[in-house]
């Protein structure tokens, strides 16, 4: 009798072409008590270069950076204090999954929601690409956006705060 997981290697070579076709560092599968996890590091680059996006509609280049006045924002005592809070915090819009989160339907159109926009539930408030799928992520509750925690075009990974709506 064998107490390992069984696991297909073929299966695996597939998720780590998923993972360098689609630029993802990981995906996780889950099935009963079994768990398969493919993770990879990206090299750093040296310098930001022009990309390609994929917006619904299309490959397009992304839209050009509009400069916006910054607000102050309360500095916390260290990162990982930060991250605590959102994590408890009762707003928290977290991402449901793997991709790269869009804040505007398309490149040069406005954003969903911009900081202190009143949203209703079910409204969207941005768009993750995974596997060159749009999924819309709505609000789940009414209220105020208060914080946008990352830019258009982000990746982001399963968990990571991306809003609060308060």
């Amino acid at each position: 009798m064998s107490n390992g997981i069984q696991f297909d290697p073929a299966a695996i070579r597939a998720l780590a072409q998923i993972l360098k076709d689609t630029d993802l560092t990981e995906i996780e599968l889950v099935e009963k008590d079994s768990r398969i996890r493919v993770a990879r590091t990206l090299p750093t680059p040296a310098a930001p270069a022009a990309v390609q996006m994929a917006w619904p509609g299309g490959m397009m280049a992304p839209p050009a950076a509009a400069p916006v006045a910054a607000a102050p924002v309360p500095v916390p005592a260290t990162l990982a204090e930060e991250s605590m809070d959102l994590a408890k915090h009762p707003g928290l819009i977290a991402s449901p999954m793997v991709g790269v989160a869009y804040l505007s339907p398309e490149p040069g159109q406005p954003a969903f929601v911009t900081l202190g926009a009143k949203v209703a539930q079910g409204q969207t408030l941005l768009l993750i690409e995974a596997m060159k799928t749009f999924n819309q992520i709505k609000a789940p509750k009414s209220g105020t956006v208060t914080r946008i925690l990352i830019e258009s075009g982000t990746p982001v990974e399963y968990g990571e705060p991306l809003m609060i709506v308060e």
